[in-house]
């Protein structure tokens, strides 16, 4: 689990619908859903991160250690 503040949510997506594996978002209540090509959710979370001015905090569940190291290293230079 990592814990990530979104700046450019269009790279990010980007990002993760090229991932090898399953990135899934993770929900205060415990609750997990698929993030890749999921784009009903995505595009909320576009809105959602609008709404924020253009920075969200997202909590992500990244079972595969490349897919895990290429969102962690975008996320750090994401600024």
């Amino acid at each position: 689990m990592v814990k990530l503040n979104i700046v450019n949510m269009n790279q990010f997506l980007n990002i993760v619908n090229n991932s090898a594996g399953t990135v899934r978002l993770l929900y205060p209540d415990g609750r997990k859903e698929p993030l890749n090509h999921q784009y009903t959710l995505q595009r909320s979370l576009r809105q959602r991160h609008l709404e924020a001015k253009r920075s969200l905090r997202l909590t992500l569940e990244i079972p595969n250690p490349k897919d895990y190291m290429n969102i962690v290293l975008f996320s750090i230079g994401d600024c």
